[in-house]
């Protein structure tokens, strides 16, 4: 189970080298600098159809991945005061800086979002943005715990549990456990589209829009 601190797993984060796996307060992540997202496809095994989104540890880290006239982008950052930090992704239209490696199929749009959960904050605060996704082959649950992670993807990084333990201010961390601010639920995804919001998937937050 390769377990290693936190500088080490955020400085193989920045180089590239590694996918890594962090709880947020939905499902755990597998998580990759932008720009080698192809290694996460290759671990889940996931159709390239399937784009990934960005994850930040605040909306101005993500505001450069989209773009649109200023009436769009107020109402995409109003939308974000509310709910970020939070269980919800907007799918907004991407700007050049999007990769081409999160979504090889689409280049268009990009999914974002800022997770509430002081692991995945401690984490991205020092990355800045990574691609992201469930941890999990694809088509088969999210999985919920580091020693599922491990015995799944063997290669991927993982904190340590005094790490965890560390870094979850309720000392809720333990091996098998990341954290009951988990939800166990995937986000909710909405997408930007004709002036309009659209409902992609219904999940942790129940939306007033």
């Amino acid at each position: 189970m390769p377990q290693v601190s936190l500088t080490a797993l955020v400085t193989h984060a920045k180089t590239g080298d590694r996918v890594i796996s962090f709880p947020t307060d939905t499902v755990p992540a597998l998580a990759v600098r932008p720009d080698r997202a192809d290694l996460i496809f290759t671990a889940k095994q996931r159709s390239q159809e399937k784009p990934l989104i960005l994850m930040a540890a605040a909306p101005n880290d993500l505001w450069p991945f989209v773009e649109g006239d200023a009436e769009a982008q107020r109402i995409w950052q109003q939308v974000a005061t509310r709910y970020w930090p939070g269980a919800l992704t907007l799918v907004l239209p991407a700007s050049d800086r999007v990769p081409s490696a999160i979504h090889p199929q689409d280049l268009t749009s990009i999914g974002l979002r800022v997770p509430n959960h002081p692991v995945a904050q401690a984490i991205l605060t020092q990355t800045g943005p990574l691609a992201t996704t469930s941890a999990n082959l694809s088509g088969q649950p999210p999985l919920e715990t580091m020693t599922a992670i491990a015995a799944q993807f063997p290669e991927v990084l993982l904190l340590s549990p005094e790490e965890l333990a560390h870094l979850i201010p309720t000392g809720e961390a333990a091996a098998n456990h990341w954290s009951e601010s988990a939800s166990g639920v995937p986000s909710t995804v909405i997408k930007w589209s004709d002036s309009t919001w659209q409902v992609l998937r219904s999940g942790a937050v129940k939306l007033e829009l």
